[in-house]
């Protein structure tokens, strides 16, 4: 019996692997229509072929801007095809992240949404185009767009229709740049290559036992590894179905669910938690799902059971992962049970490591705690042009540093036991403080911001930002300058005004007891 899971190396040739095993068989469900396994292979060569045309070839980078769509995974197949490498940038980044992230990866081609929640690309980029020297290509998905650009149909469709003989793709070149945060607050682009995008999806396959009858609900960005490797590639690799839903709305990701018979859903806790507070949950039909995977942070108890009950013939997993190992890395074993599942995020999967250690990198015994830090063919090949910060984070040992602390249990399951000293997480979505607190202290009349993340029920964590002025200035003001520079996730829920902020005698801000004295003051 041949292996459901394929040994692909490259996406392009995983994709051509599906296409041999089962051509006609469906593969993208979006709300306009259905895509099989062929039809999407064959777009995404005539994509690689427009491409080419332009001038992209190998290692040049391809910006995407856009929701979930079929658009974009036969862009990503296209893209890397010619041996390019996919810039996946989030539809909700605005001028700042849009600047810095496509001067900085040096993207020749931007393709991205016209319009994406009543926010105009088109004429927005128009006017700020100017700021993107290196940007040489427009590429707008629907609509049309200025005088400059193209639509994705019409590059395809002025393409050669010609067979192309390809030439191989390596496994060790960049397949996409993910840009994440760091404790600086300069966002940094992680190289997640062939082998190492693909390595996480094997391996995560394999452990959840995913399946060609498999269908996926595919609402987590594809930006992010959780929508990208736990979702898309995790799929392909066993030629499952993928049911999109361009972006997160709990009705409309349970109305696919219903609709398509989903067998799998993969998402952060605020995903599952408001699906369930649909009114028409308790009427749905979910008994189809025999897979639910829980990533982006710890599972709270109380959720853990109300998935368990809700979705009463599925298997519920936590998975751990981080943008540097391409997507999971750590996931709970089958037959955990609801403890095991709520206070462990699970054991390293398929022959990925993990170990906990002190500051001088020694292993520490099981039960003491440490830095986690993770080991194999999924971890990324550093951060594009930073050495330094490559170095510091992905070592010369093969082991990569998370910042995470972490303990092992003697059974083998790892025990998270807090974050990155400041980043919390909104909603799935990883926050550096230092990030917001540099657009606010933008702002002529802000001396000083700290930002800190708190408990929240719909989210997990939200931001709340303290700030000190020299002069008058409306919250409405500090709101609509974060509302410019930030993508939503990123702006803090709060903004407060105070007198001062404590500081340590070198002038740091004493984040530690802001945080203790906001919590005590709200209760």
């Amino acid at each position: 019996m041949t292996d459901p899971i394929s040994t692909a190396p490259t996406i392009p040739a995983l994709m051509d692997d599906a296409v041999a095993r089962t051509p006609d068989a469906p593969f993208l469900v979006t709300p306009e229509g259905t895509w099989s396994f062929a039809q999407v292979r064959d777009t995404a060569d005539q994509l690689a072929r427009a491409l080419r045309t332009i001038g992209v070839g190998p290692g040049d980078r391809v910006a995407l801007a856009a929701p979930n769509c079929a658009e974009w995974i036969i862009t990503l197949i296209g893209a890397t095809r010619v041996r390019a490498t996919v810039l996946a940038l989030n539809v909700l980044y605005r001028e700042a992240e849009l600047d810095y992230m496509l001067n900085e990866s040096g993207a020749t081609v931007l393709i991205c949404a016209a319009e994406h929640h009543s926010f105009d690309f088109v004429s927005f980029l128009d006017d700020f185009r100017k700021r993107l020297p290196g940007v040489n290509h427009y590429v707008f998905l629907h609509g049309a767009g200025f005088s400059t650009s193209r639509t994705w149909q019409h590059l395809i469709d002025a393409a050669p229709d010609l067979d192309t003989a390809w030439e191989p793709v390596g496994i060790r070149t960049p397949a996409v740049l993910l840009y994440t945060s760091g404790t600086t607050g300069a966002p940094k682009g992680a190289m997640l290559t062939h082998a190492s995008l693909l390595a996480s999806a094997r391996a995560q396959a394999a452990h959840l036992r995913q399946r060609p009858d498999d269908a996926v609900i595919a609402h987590m960005p594809f930006n992010h590894v959780g929508g990208l490797t736990c979702t898309v590639l995790a799929a392909m690799t066993v030629g499952a179905r993928l049911i999109l839903v361009p972006g997160f709305h709990p009705q409309q990701s349970l109305a696919a669910i219903v609709a398509h018979g989903a067998t799998m859903c993969v998402g952060v806790p605020t995903m599952f938690a408001l699906m369930m507070a649909e009114p028409t949950f308790a009427d749905a039909d979910l008994s189809r799902v025999r897979t639910c995977v829980i990533g982006g942070s710890n599972v709270d108890p109380d959720l853990g059971r109300r998935v368990i009950d809700a979705f009463p013939g599925a298997r519920l997993a936590n998975l751990y992962g981080l943008s540097e190992t391409s997507g999971g890395c750590i996931i709970s074993a089958e037959g955990d049970d609801l403890d095991t599942l709520v206070e462990t995020l699970g054991v390293p999967i398929g022959d990925f490591r993990a170990r906990v250690v002190d500051a001088d990198d020694n292993e520490v015994d099981a039960g003491i705690d440490g830095e986690l830090q993770i080991a194999g063919d999924c971890v990324a090949a550093g951060y594009w042009q930073r050495p330094d910060a490559t170095t510091d984070t992905f070592g010369t040992d093969g082991w990569l540093r998370t910042g995470d602390m972490a303990t092992t249990r003697p059974d083998g399951h790892i025990v998270l036991r807090g974050r990155r000293k400041e980043m919390y997480v909104r909603g799935g979505y990883n926050v550096y403080p230092t990030e917001v607190e540099h657009v606010l202290t933008s702002h002529p009349h802000v001396e000083l911001a700290a930002v800190i993340g708190v408990p929240d029920e719909t989210y997990g964590e939200v931001g709340v930002a303290f700030v000190v002025i020299d002069d008058a200035v409306d919250v409405a003001e500090l709101r609509a300058l974060c509302a410019e520079q930030l993508a939503r996730y990123k702006q803090p829920e709060k903004i407060l005004v105070v007198d001062s902020l404590p500081l340590t005698p070198s002038g740091k801000i004493k984040k530690a007891d802001i945080k203790k004295r906001h919590l005590s003051s709200a209760g």
